[in-house]
C-alpha cells in the first residue's frame, strides 16, 4: 500500500532529526515530542522570524519572560478551573478515551464546536459511531478539565498548575510593565513559551500536542480607540482572505471596516498577521484563510474571533495554527477582582485625565503548529527525489559541504571552506561519505538550500560548484566570490544570473 502524505512526511521528521516521540527508548506517551537538530533549527528561525516581525511593529512592544507554573489562584481568576474543559467519550469495551468532538468530526465531517455533553452523546448515538479501535459502544459524553496540577513544597502543601497557555503571563505582568514602559498604550506584551494542555487523545501526528510552545503577542489599548490606528491608511488597499458564513472572499481593509463593521484597530492587525504568512513565510496565498466563528464556537469573552487556518493535506484540509482575538477587558478584570490589586489605569489626554481597564487584542500561535505546517506546505515529489523546498529564511540548513572524493586534498580544501563559511555565521553541513548523488539527495531531503562541492577542478582553478536545490542546475564560483554568490542565493536571486550554469 502506497504511504500516504502525513506517512511520508512523519518518516523523513523523524529519520533526519526534525522531530520524534520524546523517551522513545522507554515507551513514548503520546502528545509529548523532542525536537532533533534539524527541528530546532527551523523552530528557531521561526520563532525568530516572528519575533522581529510582530516586535517592530510599535516601538512600545516587548517580549517578556514567565515561569510555566503558576499559583491555583491565577487560573480561578481567568476561569480556566472553571472552563477549560474538553468533551471527554470513552469505550465500554477497551476503556480507550476519545476526545468526543474530534471524533464526531472525524467520522461525520461536521463542525460541532460548542455543543454540549447531551448533544454531542445524541450525535454518537444517531449515527452509530463505535469506538474506532475496537468498535465497542461508547459512554455518555462528559466533560475533562486538561489543566495540569502540580504538588509544590517540601511535602506537596500547595497545589499549582502548569500553565495551559501562555497569555496569562502579559496579564499578570501589565502593571508593572505599564509602570516601567512609562505608562503608554498601546502596549504590546508578547511571550514565546511552553503550555501544557491534558490531552485526552493527542492524535493528527505532530499537531495537537500536550507540552507545546506558543508565540503570543497580547496589545493592550484604550476601548476608546477601538475603531482608530495611526497607521490604518498603509493597509486600507490590502485585500483581507476572510471565510465568513461557509464562504470564501477577498475584502480589502477598508471594506471590512465599513461592509462587515470590523474595527479598524482589529483590522490592521489582521492584515499584518495575513502578510507575515503570505510574505515573510512564503506561504501560498490559496491555503490561507482567516475564519470567523461564531459565538457557539469562540470563547465567551471574545468579542471578535478569526482564526488563521492553512490547509494541510497531511491533515485532510483546513487547520487552525493561531488567532486573532479581540477579548475586551475580560483578563484583566477578573485579575483585578482575584487579586484585590487595581489593574485600572490613568491616562492624560487632550487636558482631561481619564481611568479604565485597558482592553487587550490577542495574536496568538502555536510554533509547533507552524512547523508541521511548513513541513506539509513544503513538501514537494519528484521522479528522481523527494524535498523540502522551504524559503531561504526557514530552511534549517543554509549549504552543505562535499569533497567530490576523499583524495587528491578535495577533503582538507572542503574542510577549510567549510569551517570558514560556519564561522561565519551560516548554517552548513559538511558530508564526505557516500556518493555525491546520494549525498544530493540527502541534502535535498531535509530542504539544504544548497550543495558546493570540491573537485578536481577545484585544484586547478580555485573554484567550486554551487547547486542549487530546487532546480538542481549548478555553477562555478572561484573561493574568494563564495560568500557574495551565496548572500545573492539566499536574496532569492536565480542562479543563472549569479554565475553560468555548467
Amino acid at each position: 500500500m502506497d504511504k500516504t502524505k502525513l506517512e511520508k512526511v512523519m518518516d523523513i521528521a523523524t529519520k533526519r532529526g526534525f522531530f520524534y516521540p520524546s523517551a522513545e527508548i522507554y515507551g513514548s506517551k503520546s502528545g509529548f515530542w523532542t525536537y532533533g537538530s534539524l527541528g530546532t533549527k527551523i523552530k528557531h528561525k521561526w520563532e525568530n522570524l516572528w519575533r522581529n516581525y510582530f516586535l517592530s511593529l510599535n516601538s512600545n512592544f516587548y517580549e517578556i519572560d514567565d515561569v510555566n507554573i503558576l499559583p491555583k489562584k491565577v487560573f480561578e481568576s481567568s476561569g480556566h478551573l472553571k472552563n477549560f474543559n474538553d468533551p471527554l467519550t470513552e469505550c465500554e469495551k477497551c476503556h480507550f478515551r476519545f476526545k468526543a468532538d474530534q471524533l464526531i468530526e472525524d467520522e461525520l465531517k461536521l463542525n460541532v464546536a460548542g455543543l454540549k455533553e447531551d448533544a454531542l452523546t445524541k450525535l454518537i448515538r444517531d449515527n452509530k459511531i463505535k469506538c474506532t479501535n475496537c468498535k465497542g459502544n461508547l459512554m455518555d459524553v462528559r466533560f475533562f478539565n486538561m489543566m495540569f496540577d502540580v504538588k509544590v513544597g517540601a511535602v506537596g502543601e500547595d497545589i499549582m498548575y502548569l500553565r495551559p497557555e501562555s497569555a496569562q503571563s502579559p496579564y499578570l505582568a501589565f502593571k508593572r510593565e505599564f509602570e516601567a514602559t512609562r505608562r503608554k498604550l498601546p502596549l504590546g506584551l508578547a511571550v514565546i513559551g511552553r503550555a501544557y494542555r491534558n490531552e485526552i487523545s493527542p492524535r493528527q501526528a505532530f499537531f495537537r500536542l500536550r507540552e507545546f510552545t506558543q508565540a503570543e503577542l497580547q496589545i493592550f489599548f484604550d476601548p476608546d480607540k477601538l475603531n482608530k490606528h495611526e497607521d490604518f491608511n498603509s493597509i486600507k488597499d490590502y485585500k483581507l482572505i476572510l471565510h465568513i458564513n461557509n464562504k470564501t472572499s477577498k475584502l480589502s481593509c477598508k471594506d471590512a471596516v465599513e461592509k462587515i463593521k470590523l474595527p479598524k484597530f482589529y483590522v490592521y492587525y489582521l492584515a499584518k498577521v495575513q502578510q507575515f504568512y503570505l510574505e515573510t513565510l512564503n506561504i501560498n496565498e490559496k491555503l490561507f484563510r482567516f475564519r470567523e466563528l461564531d459565538e457557539k464556537e469562540r470563547a465567551f469573552y471574545n468579542k471578535i474571533h478569526f482564526d488563521i487556518e492553512l490547509n494541510l493535506e497531511t491533515l485532510n484540509g483546513w487547520r487552525e495554527a493561531g488567532g486573532v482575538h479581540y477579548r475586551g477587558d475580560h483578563d484583566l478584570k477578573g485579575h483585578q477582582e482575584g487579586s484585590n490589586t487595581k489593574l485600572e489605569v490613568t491616562i492624560d489626554e487632550d487636558g482631561k485625565t481619564k481611568r479604565f481597564i485597558p482592553h487587550v487584542l490577542e495574536l496568538s500561535f502555536g510554533v509547533d503548529r507552524n512547523i508541521w505546517a511548513l513541513l506539509d506546505l513544503f513538501y514537494k515529489e519528484e521522479k528522481e527525489r523527494t524535498l523540502f523546498i522551504f524559503p531561504s529564511n526557514i530552511t534549517p540548513l543554509d549549504a552543505a559541504v562535499f569533497p567530490l572524493v576523499n583524495k587528491e586534498k578535495m577533503p582538507e580544501i572542503a574542510e577549510k571552506i567549510f569551517l570558514d563559511l560556519f564561522n561565519n555565521g551560516l548554517s552548513v553541513f559538511y558530508d564526505n561519505s557516500g556518493s555525491i548523488g546520494r549525498r544530493y539527495r540527502r541534502q535535498d531531503e531535509i530542504g539544504t538550500l544548497c550543495c558546493i562541492t570540491i573537485d578536481s577542478d577545484s585544484l586547478k582553478y580555485n573554484s567550486v560548484t554551487l547547486r542549487n536545490r530546487d532546480n538542481m542546475k549548478q555553477i562555478r564560483v572561484n573561493f574568494d566570490e563564495l560568500k557574495t554568490a551565496l548572500k545573492r542565493l539566499f536574496n532569492n536571486e536565480k542562479l543563472e544570473k549569479i554565475g553560468k550554469i555548467i
